[in-house]
């Protein structure tokens, strides 16, 4: 087996393996010559070339996003390592497991005019959970860092799995860089550093804040799909002092669940907002797109506010009392034990009623618009086959999806961790290339425009189906507060533009089709899931001059 004659190449190499990180994205370049040989002539590792490092990133992620497991970024020295920021950032807010492997220069040779050279080590600041930055063992002191430099590459790959998240490994090579060898030459000494689990258990206390409590709000935010046993989604859904909020992507589905936070609560008034508030908050998951349930939790702040998760809460509502630093499974199957676990209360009755009259009053709305982004969105939703993964663009597509039931079966994802459009396309197909199961991915045109390099990718599979919502520019500055009429709007907030997608289509080998009206999507729809020889792109036109106001007019009307 062909491997680098550099040693700190092999020893990433073989503790990548050990620690069973299997997929590498790698960008073409000459500092990281080492590394790809290494990794692209192993036979355990599954290596992808994808040149845009920034598409890159973002394309690692969607891959770690749908695995739960680390994939690794191997990329040549210089701005090349600051292309996969935004990806580490969505990485680190996410809590997704991405490893960066960077090659350096030698310390000699930094800042001294030395080309394609920056200062790569503390580059991702504290957007990462740990940082390695190697020292290159040179004749002289051959012995000096060997065991340093695998003490770091180890703790690095079992915080990215353990901690879910960034990690960042800096790798200085210096040539020649392209030498190989039969095998490897230092073999490791197995390192195992076994990190203590800590017990878990609700105190008396708690149990009986939870008994006492009458009104109960649990809300979840992303979480992956099957992540919470059926039992426990029974156990809180049949409570009568609770009420169960669910985001889109929390891919959590109990009939006695409320999917639509912004359908329940925007058209609510003062005194409505009274009887909601909790007694008790209880979070789960990640992020929250919601920005109604945010002002709301934040204005009407409960007594006691829980967060479940094993690493980190975030005191997203300013109200935060306690961290049960476990899983939600665990917190659970301890609730169970407590006698006479459901409390007589009306809670749970008096919004479900509400959300009837809600879902009622949604249906006549969509029955009288004309086409537009909803309209689209309602039509689109409907006809997604069972057992897809849908892949949500940021800003007004995942804000749309939140006002839809959807099929149960989807898996639903969308980066939330920062909420930017840059790579949300690489993301997706990235996720894609994994996923057991295909996919789908919705977006608007400014994202889908932003990062159309994620096409640039030789992995894409013929059953990837991306929708793009074209409505001319940035959709979602309408609905916001502002001045919609002047020129600096539509030039600096809006967008606005006309491309259309079909060239990029063609220019990638994509099927194109595209829709303007209710009976154009119709007939675009029947056809765009059957099965094709490649990936297929529907571009769907709407009037952006009156995607806001219907959008706006919704939230009077379903009161």
């Amino acid at each position: 087996m062909i491997q680098p004659k550099q040693p700190l190449a092999q020893s990433i190499i073989q503790l990548c393996k050990n620690h069973n990180i299997q997929h590498i994205v790698i960008s073409p370049g000459s500092r990281n010559a080492p590394l790809t040989i290494g990794f692209t002539n192993h036979d355990f590792f599954d290596c992808y070339s994808i040149v845009d490092e920034r598409c890159a990133g973002f394309f690692a992620l969607g891959m770690a996003q749908q695995l739960q497991q680390p994939v690794a970024l191997v990329c040549t020295s210089g701005s090349a390592l600051v292309n996969y920021y935004p990806a580490v950032t969505e990485a680190f807010y996410s809590r997704i497991p991405l490893i960066v492997i960077s090659a350096d220069r030698p310390d000699h040779l930094i800042n001294i005019g030395d080309g394609q050279t920056i200062t790569q080590p503390h580059v991702f600041g504290a957007h990462v959970l740990f940082e390695a930055n190697l020292k290159e063992p040179s004749k002289k002191r051959f012995l000096k860092f060997p065991k340093s430099n695998n003490s770091l590459i180890y703790k690095a790959l079992k915080l990215a799995k353990a901690e879910k998240g960034p990690v960042h490994i800096n790798v200085p090579f210096a040539e020649p860089l392209y030498e190989t060898m039969d095998g490897f030459t230092n073999r490791l000494d197995p390192l195992n550093i076994k990190t203590p689990i800590a017990a878990f258990s609700l105190s008396k206390s708690d149990l009986k804040i939870w008994k006492s409590s009458k009104r109960k709000m649990i809300l979840v935010g992303v979480n992956p799909p099957d992540e919470v046993k059926e039992v426990y989604l029974k156990l809180i859904g049949e409570d009568p002092s609770v009420i169960v909020l669910t985001e889109t992507t929390s891919n959590l589905h109990y009939s006695n669940f409320f999917a639509s936070i912004d359908q329940l609560i925007s058209p609510l008034d003062f005194t409505d907002f009274e009887a909601l508030k909790p007694d008790l908050l209880l979070t789960f998951g990640g992020m929250i797109v919601s920005k109604k349930i945010k002002t709301f939790l934040r204005t009407y702040s409960p007594k006691t506010h829980w967060h479940i998760d094993p690493v980190q809460a975030n005191d997203t509502f300013f109200c935060l009392t306690k961290h049960h630093k476990c899983t939600v499974n665990t917190f659970f199957s301890q609730l169970i034990s407590l006698d006479n676990l459901l409390n007589e209360s009306t809670y749970f009755e008096t919004w479900n009623n509400v959300k009837i009259h809600r879902l009622l009053r949604h249906d006549d709305y969509m029955k009288s618009i004309p086409f537009s982004d909803f309209k689209a969105f309602n039509s689109l939703l409907k006809q997604i086959p069972d057992n897809y993964n849908l892949q949500s663009g940021n800003s007004s597509t995942i804000r749309y999806l939140q006002l839809f039931e959807l099929n149960k079966t989807l898996s639903v994802f969308c980066n939330r961790g920062t909420s930017g459009i840059d790579g949300s396309t690489s993301t997706a197909i990235g996720a894609a290339c994994v996923s057991k199961d295909p996919t789908v991915f919705i977006t608007g045109d400014l994202s889908f425009f932003y990062d159309s390099n994620a096409l640039w990718n030789n992995y894409i599979p013929s059953s990837f189906r991306l929708i793009i919502i074209n409505n001319r520019g940035g959709g979602i500055f309408r609905i916001l507060p502002g001045n919609k009429n002047s020129e600096n709007f539509s030039t600096f907030f809006e967008t606005n533009h006309s491309l259309t997608a079909e060239s990029i289509s063609k220019l990638f080998d994509f099927e194109y089709a595209s829709a303007s009206s209710d009976a154009d999507l119709t007939t675009e729809l029947e056809f765009f899931y059957s099965s094709s020889a490649r990936p297929k792109i529907l571009e769907i036109f709407t009037p952006s001059s009156q995607n806001d106001q219907i959008l706006l007019s919704y939230f009077d009307f379903i009161k």
